[in-house]
């Protein structure tokens, strides 16, 4: 089966990438779940806008990429969030969040999708971020999430 992703899945591509999927994994996952759309002629015209949208929020070259990535690890990323009695947080951090205390931190705006968490953040304390910058380049942050008074 032919498609087109619309997102990026980890293993297949980027937006905008035209492969080919077994027929099972096309029609009962990525279909569904919105990470492709079924590939056309007309369809293959909207890839064209997929791919500028893309290099829009793309990082441009390698080199942008390393100088991203020293900025981050340079970095102290503190995220208030509420919390009971024991540390345990109401709710837990998104990537969103993460990209939002980047920000207020003085880092560069990042894309949610890429970041790599190591699990649910539910709790307070430092945690570990993965954030794939490039396919060559993934820079790594520690985000310490703190009570909020």
């Amino acid at each position: 089966m032919k498609i087109i992703l619309t997102q990026e899945v980890s293993g297949l591509g980027a937006p905008g990438d035209i492969i080919e999927v077994k027929d099972g994994y096309g029609r009962n996952y990525l279909l569904p779940q919105g990470f492709a759309i079924a590939w056309t002629k007309g369809a293959e015209k909207q890839v064209t806008v997929i791919k500028r949208a893309r290099s829009a929020r793309e990082i441009r070259d390698l080199g942008h990429a390393s100088e991203v990535k020293t900025q981050l690890e340079g970095l102290k990323v503190n995220l208030t969030a509420r919390a009971g009695d024991g540390g345990r947080l109401f709710g837990s951090v998104t990537p969103a969040e993460i990209v939002d205390a980047v920000k207020a931190a003085g880092g560069p705006t990042l894309d949610r999708r890429r970041l790599e968490l190591p699990g649910h953040i539910k709790s307070l304390g430092s945690y570990p971020v993965r954030i794939k910058l490039h396919p060559e380049v993934t820079a790594k942050f520690d985000l310490n999430v703190v009570q909020s008074k």
